[in-house]
Formats: structure tokens, C-alpha cells, sequence
């Protein structure tokens, strides 16, 4: 393939550092557009260029497009007080970057969306990518809308989506709760009935992302990105004790303390300034009726499958928490 410029938004977090070293890994030159005072350390050591720039200010983002062929748009937030300001950095942010790339001349426009835009799956049928939206919070509400404004671009760029499920993955913290409790021998069962939950390994969705980026088929799409395997809470609890070596308690947590729990840390976080590990949002997501979603798509249009088991996805950021002094 003939090496092409690709710009990331978003290059410094979790899933934007594993993609930047795969892009530079294959020869692409890359351009990471970050905040002025953001953290880059992901990128401690990876051959990109980094441009100041932020989704929400338009004027800063021509300048950075100079040459691009490929935007992979991973920024965002993930948290917020307001719905205003998810749909304003998730959403709109996403509209300024797509006006830009079409200002810029720039071609292919490979957004990094989320299940949470679909949301939850009932009745043991995963999500498949024609399901109408129906995100239940802020945060997948604005992910919806993102990708709604992108393919309205689809008549002067080549528009693909990309809907991950929970990624894991070395450098991960969204998860890392769940290893922290577990590090304690702690494992939680949920109250209610059993909630399947689909996950995948970083690497599996930066490889998918490479071929959304590549191929025709894409243009015009959007695609989930998981593992085959599902699980529940409370086995992947299991399974990381199990990768710890640590001896598990089960610790039973109704419905309603957990719901509880989550408002409260809510208040806490709020009148702190201080990010909690738990929050309303985590605790909607874990009590909905499931987070399964389909791969058959990604499979049949651009032959992509999987490689990594949530075995070992587990194996290796735990060795790279422990690593790190996070656990």
C-alpha cells in the first residue's frame, strides 16, 4: 500500500497511542493533533508529529490537515456534568473536524464511535449495526449524534464508523476498577438477571481500524468491533483473579446500591473536582440488560476476524498494570 499522511485527534489516549504506533509501524506519517496542556506521554517514543489544535475550536484545525489523506477522529469525552458538553465536544467536535478535512481536501474520515451509541442489547440478541439507535445517557447520546453528522459528510468524504465494545488492553483505566477490586480477591455479582457484555483486545480494534482506513468497502459503513466472546461482570472478575493468582470472594451488590453508589460518587466528584472510579454513568451501563453486539458485518465486508482472546487481553494488561504500579 502506498504509504499516505494520516492525522489522529485524540493520538494521546488509550486506544489513539496503540493506533499511532500501528500507522507508524507500517511506514505512515503521522500528525497527532493534541491540546496544549495535554498529557502525550502515550506517545512517549512514537515518530509522530504533534500540532496543537482542539475538535472545539474550528480555526485550529486547518493548518494541521496540510497534506492528509486519512483522519482517524478518536477525541472526545467521556465524562461531563452537562449533555451540553458531550454534545459539544463528541458531537459537534466531530463536525468541525469533517469541515476542516473537507476545507483541507482530505479523503477518508475513520470515526471512532462506541456501542454505547447503539445501546444496551436485551433479550440475548446482540446489537447489529442496522438496529436503530437508542443510547440511554449523555455520553452514548452524543456518540449517536456523532456519527450521524459524519456520514452527512458522505457526499464529499469517505465516511466509515467504527463502534467498539469495552476495549482492554495495556494502558486501559476505564477497566482498571474491575482489576483493582479483583487485585483484593473481591469479585461482584451483580444483583438481577444475567447481562452478556461483549469486550475486545486494543489491538483487535486498531487492526480493524487500519482496514476501515484501507479498504472500499468500508466508505459508507459503520462496523462494531468486538471479541466472539462475551462475558458477564462477574466472570471477568473471575478470570482476572485468575490471571492474578488470587483467590476470589464473591461480594453480592443489589440493584439499588449500586445505582445508589453511583448518584453518590456522582455528588462526591462533582463538588471535588476529583474523578471517582465509579459514577451514575458505569452504573447505568452495568445494570442495562447487556452490551452484546455482532461481528458479522466487519467480517463479511472487510474480512476481518478477532485474533485476540479475552483470556489474553486480561493476561497482558495486567502484567502491564502490575508493570506500572497501578495495581
Amino acid at each position: 500500500m502506498t504509504a499516505r499522511k494520516a492525522l489522529l485527534t485524540g493520538g494521546n489516549g488509550f486506544l489513539g497511542a496503540w493506533l499511532a504506533r500501528a500507522l507508524v509501524a507500517r511506514g505512515e506519517a503521522v500528525t497527532c493533533v493534541v491540546r496544549p496542556k495535554a498529557d502525550v506521554s502515550a506517545l512517549d517514543g512514537v515518530a509522530v508529529e504533534l500540532v496543537h489544535g482542539d475538535v472545539t475550536e474550528p480555526a485550529t484545525l486547518p493548518a494541521a490537515l496540510e497534506g492528509v489523506h486519512t483522519v482517524f477522529h478518536l477525541a472526545g469525552i467521556r465524562r461531563a456534568s452537562t449533555r451540553d458538553d458531550f454534545l459539544r465536544v463528541n458531537a459537534e467536535g466531530t463536525r468541525h473536524v469533517a469541515e476542516a478535512m473537507v476545507q483541507a481536501g482530505a479523503r477518508r474520515l475513520v470515526l471512532v464511535g462506541s456501542l454505547a451509541a447503539s445501546g444496551p442489547s436485551a433479550g440475548g440478541r446482540p446489537r447489529k449495526e442496522e438496529d436503530p439507535f437508542a443510547p440511554e445517557e449523555w455520553y452514548g447520546e452524543s456518540k449517536a449524534e456523532a456519527e450521524r453528522i459524519a456520514f452527512t459528510f458522505g457526499d464529499r468524504l469517505e465516511v466509515t464508523s467504527c463502534r467498539p465494545a469495552r476495549i482492554v488492553g495495556p494502558g486501559d483505566h476505564e477497566n482498571l476498577t474491575f482489576f483493582r477490586l479483583a487485585k483484593q480477591g473481591l469479585v461482584l455479582r451483580l444483583g438481577g438477571p444475567e447481562r452478556r457484555l461483549s469486550m475486545v483486545d486494543v489491538d483487535d480494534v486498531v487492526d480493524q481500524l487500519l482496514l476501515q482506513a484501507d479498504k472500499q468497502e468500508a466508505v459508507g459503513q459503520a462496523f462494531f468491533s468486538a471479541s466472539k466472546e462475551t462475558t458477564t461482570v462477574e466472570a471477568l472478575m473471575r478470570l482476572i483473579t485468575e490471571v492474578l493468582g488470587v483467590k476470589a470472594r464473591t461480594l453480592y451488590v443489589p440493584q439499588a446500591a449500586l445505582r445508589g453508589l453511583g448518584a453518590l460518587a456522582d455528588v462526591i466528584s462533582n463538588a471535588t473536582g476529583k474523578k471517582l472510579p465509579l459514577n451514575r454513568k458505569l452504573a447505568r451501563q452495568l445494570l442495562a440488560p447487556g452490551w452484546e453486539c455482532s461481528v458479522e458485518k466487519a467480517e463479511r465486508l472487510l474480512g476481518f476476524t478477532p485474533k485476540r482472546t479475552l483470556k489474553s487481553a486480561i493476561r497482558r494488561s495486567a502484567e502491564a498494570y502490575l508493570a506500572a504500579g497501578w495495581l
